[in-house]
């Protein structure tokens, strides 16, 4: 399925979120490829899975195809796959909006990031209390530039809670 991707990233400063946060997903994923374009292999608690194709564009939106795969498939392409990052993602609704919130695990323990989708660049909405720093368009917070590089030995010191 294809869909125009539009979203902001931020650290988390504190806990605080937990109280609004849904039921958790466990989330396993490895990016196959090293250009500017990328293909995404996502493990979904075990049990399903999904195959993505990003395409790079100015600005924050970007060309998304997203598609269903067979889960031992996912799991023989995470094999092939460089690093695969471990997350555990929360749906967190504030003042009629839904964020994603990422609490890292493995070799990136210690580090949680708060996504939210727009349906355009000019969307506005209200800040969380819980969120810190903006960290929309830092390569070194997105996954991919994550899964490619050498795990950091103190993630949490780059900032964010758990």
């Amino acid at each position: 399925m294809k869909a125009i991707e539009i979203e902001r990233k931020f650290l988390v400063r504190d806990d605080s979120w937990r109280v609004c946060a849904d039921a958790p997903r466990v989330l396993q994923q490895a990016y196959l490829g090293v250009d500017q374009n990328c293909v995404r292999v996502r493990l979904i608690d075990g049990r399903s899975a999904r195959l993505t194709i990003k395409f790079r564009s100015p600005g924050l939106a970007r060309e998304e195809f997203e598609y269903d795969i067979p889960v031992e498939e996912a799991r023989d392409l995470l094999l092939h796959a460089g690093h695969v990052l471990e997350k555990t993602r929360y749906r967190v609704l504030h003042d009629g909006q839904s964020w994603e919130v990422d609490v890292f695990a493995g070799a990136y323990q210690g580090l949680t990031l708060a996504e939210i989708e727009m349906a355009s660049e000019d969307d506005r909405f209200n800040l969380p209390q819980w969120l810190g720093r903006e960290v929309t368009g830092e390569r070194r917070y997105s996954n991919r530039a994550m899964a490619a590089a050498p795990p950091p030995q103190q993630p949490a010191a780059q900032g964010g809670a758990g």
